[in-house]
């Protein structure tokens, strides 16, 4: 467990590295043209932390209206609100708030800033159809994700591909409508890579922020699996919801919150989604000592 822990925030950290890579090739091509261009890239990072910063503060509450979810109580719902406050107690954190969304679909997310800030929710179609070490095995999942701040980390993420969006754009467009240090062949070469990053960085970085996406899956699954020192737990409560119906109330801005992907995609769309393959963390699962 331990080992896989270890692995999956390797991972991340090396994502978040390639990601800084991409920003500062881009700041020195737009310098190298420009002339003065890492304002550009400061300028871009500016806007896209302010637009973030809206989600990051209220986006618990956004994501929880968009998705149904209504509070409950330990008194209204006993079984689930001492599970999720047992499993806070093993973690450490503070009993994060219980969210309960009325759906016979088999899901859970976890949400908020920081453990002080945070909400777990389920659909009542995963408290009805797991057994008690399986709802359980989820709940830790859900539990590891507040202690990890991976919706910190994701925040983080969003504020990066956002940075590289606009710059590819403004490089892009202000070529397009003249500008630049001078209009030798040279400059033609830099529009045409100017072309290349409006394409390929905003697609690129995507892709990164998908897999560090799926990395902090893997890092909840090894992390829950921690805390209940069951993995067979979550193993079976996954076989079960990857064969469960969607959830009508999820979207793509909030299906990366959630334990399994909501919307169920198939085919090309498994490229672009936020989790790994359940068979593949089942496996990892069952391979933990």
């Amino acid at each position: 467990m331990y080992s896989q822990i270890d692995s999956n925030k390797r991972k991340t950290k090396i994502l978040i590295f390639v990601f800084m890579i991409i920003i500062l090739a881009i700041g020195w091509a737009l310098d190298v043209y420009y002339g003065g261009g890492y304002a550009m890239v400061v300028g871009a990072m500016v806007i896209s932390v302010l637009m973030t910063l809206i989600s990051y503060y209220k986006g618990d509450k956004i994501a929880l209206r968009s998705t149904g979810a209504r509070e409950t109580t330990k008194e209204a719902d006993p079984y689930v609100y001492r599970m999720v406050e047992n499993m806070a107690i093993t973690a450490g954190i503070p009993t994060p708030k219980v969210y309960i969304i009325d759906s016979p679909a088999m899901n859970a997310f976890a949400t908020g800033r920081d453990p002080e800030h945070a909400s777990v929710a389920v659909t009542t179609g995963i408290v009805k159809a797991l057994e008690n070490e399986e709802l359980e095995g989820v709940i830790a999942h859900e539990i590891s994700h507040i202690k990890n701040f991976d919706i910190r980390l994701m925040t983080i993420v969003v504020v990066l591909v956002g940075t590289i969006s606009l710059i590819s754009n403004w490089f892009f467009r202000a070529r397009w409508y003249g500008g630049g240090k001078s209009d030798s062949k040279g400059s033609g070469y830099f529009a045409i890579i100017g072309l290349i990053l409006l394409i390929l960085s905003p697609i690129i970085a995507e892709l990164i922020k998908l897999a560090i996406s799926r990395k902090r899956e893997y890092l909840a699954d090894a992390s829950g699996a921690l805390l209940t020192r069951y993995p067979e737990g979550l193993a079976r409560a996954l076989e079960k919801i990857s064969k469960s119906s969607a959830l009508p109330t999820a979207s793509t801005a909030t299906a990366h919150l959630f334990i399994s992907n909501p919307l169920k995609g198939k085919g090309f769309s498994k490229f672009f989604s936020t989790h790994p393959p359940a068979e593949d963390r089942i496996k990892k699962l069952r391979g933990l000592v």
